[in-house]
């Protein structure tokens, strides 16, 4: 890759406060060039920025250690990368962008002895849903070989938080990540995969349609660039933007060496809250999840209500004290509350303009507008939403 190459492409991002394009390529370039989890050039891209950690990395000589990350950055055309990227409905997000998780910056202060883990140098996302709806999202991870256990427990914790409007956020793999995925859309929810290949896989090819779906109606996301194919560093290091991308992570089963627990590690390391659900003491998938307990770390929840309580803002989803003759709206979730409170008596309202005043992301407004439209609190007319009388 040639400096001609930073210099070429078009320039992706917010319009009013565009991220460089020379800094942009650069990133294209070190995603492509440079395995998930690398510490070591992430220290770099802090220290210098993108584009000087770039140049550094191509001026390695023969015998250098970075000679071989040189050669392959040789062969990256960013430019080219980004415009064949964006041909399949794919987006490269970094650092500046408004879409950007800001909580993955954190894992710039959690990289390990051994030179693991780091910011990615971007994401690349398919899928209309822009990631600024996982804000107050959860990761909900556990084992591959979910028990009936595993799978009920996993449905109920992310019908409720679908429910109360909070983002469930997994792995796309099989068992408690697919259940969590397939919950929360059964409930009216918003989810996203965090995918350990390219975001133009299927991976597993069980999960076609339930991949699929994500990537045309929300998103599945990835640090590595399309065409990528999954290995077990990359599983490892995919775990640690699922735990930096939520509030707060819950484990649903997991036997000794899950890559749950790994997740669960990283929520530790960036001071995110740590759920676990306890299983059968008979039970291989619980083993792991039980010890994590029994060793001081995490909370038990057995719950969807007990997540809302350790994520939420402080006595956000606690349940009211009895306050005498209860109210219709009393029943509602915190974020309907919030939602109807918005909701004008006279005038109609659009719904962007609703999510706007209440300070929810559009599709979580929505959800929470059809939700209060079945309890028959709101109407929506050609105009937007009104409240009814009474409502």
């Amino acid at each position: 890759m040639s400096a001609a190459h930073l210099r070429s492409g078009s320039p992706v991002g917010d319009p009013a406060h565009p991220v460089p394009e020379a800094d942009r390529l650069a990133r294209v370039a070190l995603s492509c060039a440079v395995e998930p989890g690398d510490g070591t050039t992430s220290a770099l891209v802090l220290a210098m920025g993108a584009e000087r950690a770039l140049e550094k990395s191509l001026s390695a000589g023969p015998g250098d250690v970075g000679e071989m990350l040189a050669q392959r950055l040789a062969e990256v055309d960013p430019a080219r990368q980004l415009d064949q990227a964006a041909r399949c409905g794919i987006r490269f997000l970094v650092p500046g962008d408004p879409e950007w998780p800001t909580g993955l910056d954190a894992l710039d202060d959690c990289i390990t002895a051994d030179g693991f883990g780091g910011t990615p140098p971007g994401l690349w996302v398919r899928g209309p849903m822009p990631l600024t709806e996982l804000a107050t999202s959860v990761a909900v991870v556990g084992s591959r070989a979910a028990s009936v256990y595993g799978v009920e427990m996993t449905r109920s914790v992310c019908e409720h938080l679908a429910l109360a409007g909070v983002p469930v956020v997994s792995g796309g793999a099989l068992g408690i990540d697919f259940e969590a995925h397939d919950a929360t859309l059964s409930a009216d929810g918003v989810t996203a995969a965090v995918l350990a290949c390219g975001v133009d896989r299927v991976y597993p090819a069980q999960n076609r349609l339930l991949l699929q779906h994500l990537a045309a109606e929300f998103a599945v996301v990835s640090e590595q660039p399309p065409g990528s194919a999954p290995t077990r560093p990359r599983f490892l290091a995919r775990n640690r933007l699922i735990a930096a991308m939520t509030a707060g992570t819950v484990v649903v089963e997991a036997a000794l060496r899950s890559g749950a627990l790994n997740t669960a590690g990283w929520a530790e390391s960036l001071s995110r809250r740590v759920m676990c659900v306890p299983g059968p003491v008979t039970s291989y998938t619980s083993k792991g999840v039980n010890n994590f307990l029994r060793e001081g770390r995490g909370t038990v929840v057995t719950h969807g209500a007990e997540v809302l309580e350790q994520v939420g803002a402080a006595g956000e989803h606690l349940l009211d004290p009895p306050r005498g003759e209860s109210r219709p709206r009393d029943d509602l979730t915190p974020t309907e509350r919030q939602v109807v409170e918005w909701v004008p008596v006279s005038e109609p309202a659009p719904v962007d303009s609703i999510a706007r005043r209440c300070g929810l992301p559009l599709r979580t407004t929505q959800g929470a507008l059809r939700r209060l439209e079945a309890k028959e609190f709101v109407r929506q007319t050609d105009e937007g939403w009104r409240l009814v009388p009474d409502g």
